[in-house]
């Protein structure tokens, strides 16, 4: 549940009340607006007397929260999070572009994308250093190595990083090397690893399930943030459908559902949702206008011959070219976006 503070509350009025809740053995979350305080209650409620509160100096109304997910729901927070990746924020005022190789192959071949993807407006490096792919015998990624890469390639342009976790130990080796690890779809539901990436210090990025409702992706995220980290971005990649078109059905309804639902950032990733690159630039702008916080893109310098995900990656030049056309499809939601960055 949620208590909602009268505008304008003493400060000893708010501190009373999280005393009072936090006696009885319950957490609080404080969400303070610049006249309305909430107060978010997490724990048994039973244990309050719920009437009690209408004795408080201060409090305007108690109001129940019916959904399973507390701390990523928008009533404790009505206000939109932003998160600091890096030298980069991910939030409601700008639109960012996560770009790069699915798999890392080679530091040359990191350090290639990287200048490039750079340069067109991208502000967030993506490289696969751990693949979970179908096929045992497929490519699984070059583990540590790629991440020392990662790292190499951030500090030449100056990029934030993000790389794909599928275990504690890579999260343990990730945290030396990146700014942000990503929980793939087919992890959204290891609820031992999300608790694990809560606990990790870094940011957060979420897929979205294979076959997940959004509730389930929320309470997913709960998972993260109950561990004290609140620093989630939650990644739209396509679902699971009966449609053989695509790779996957991108849900762009859920950019809507979910700005209703919760205050943590939302992107959208065009490459795995469409699986081929032709669709990549129309998904991007309809995620970009219906008002997500950025894309996550697959940019690869030679696709035909990708190791991973290769009739989805973006050349430099189509790169470049949608970086350039998503200004005005980033405006419409009211977000800036610089497409074209000097020459790295």
């Amino acid at each position: 549940m949620i208590i909602v503070m009268k505008p304008n509350a003493a400060e000893q009025s708010i501190r009373q009340v999280v005393q009072y809740i936090e006696n009885k053995g319950l957490k609080t979350h404080l969400s303070c607006g610049e006249e309305i305080t909430i107060i978010g209650v997490v724990g048994d409620k039973t244990r309050l007397g719920i009437e009690n509160f209408a004795s408080f100096k201060d409090v305007d109304r108690v109001v129940p929260v019916s959904e399973s997910y507390k701390l990523t729901n928008r009533k404790f927070h009505p206000q939109p999070t932003s998160v600091k990746v890096g030298n980069t924020v991910i939030g409601p005022e700008t639109f960012t572009l996560m770009a790069g190789p699915c798999a890392v192959e080679s530091e040359e071949q990191l350090m290639c994308i990287a200048k490039a993807v750079a340069k067109s407006g991208a502000s967030i490096l993506r490289g696969g250093a751990y693949k979970p792919r179908t096929s045992p015998y497929s490519f699984q990624g070059l583990e540590e190595d790629g991440l020392r890469y990662m790292q190499t390639a951030a500090r030449e342009t100056g990029l934030s990083t993000i790389c794909e976790v599928v275990s504690p130990q890579a999260i343990e080796a990730a945290v030396k090397y990146v700014d942000m690890i990503q929980i793939g779809a087919r992890n959204m539901q290891n609820f031992y690893l999300l608790k694990e990436a809560g606990r990790s210090g870094l940011p957060v990025l979420l897929k979205r399930g294979l076959s997940a409702t959004i509730e389930e992706w929320l309470n997913a995220a709960e998972y993260i943030v109950a561990e004290g980290n609140p620093d989630v971005v939650l990644c739209e990649r396509g679902i699971r459908t009966f449609e053989t078109a695509t790779r996957n059905t991108l849900d762009i309804s859920a950019v809507a559902v979910l700005r209703e639902k919760t205050h943590l950032p939302v992107i959208v990733d065009p490459s795995h949702s469409t699986g081929f690159y032709k669709y990549v630039p129309p998904m991007a702008k309809a995620a970009a206008a219906c008002g997500a916080d950025g894309l996550m893109i697959e940019v690869h310098n030679d696709p035909p011959h990708a190791l991973s995900d290769g009739p989805q990656s973006l050349t430099f030049e189509k790169f470049e070219k949608l970086c350039t056309e998503l200004v005005p499809f980033a405006a419409l939601s009211g977000r800036a976006f610089r497409a074209a960055k000097e020459s790295v």
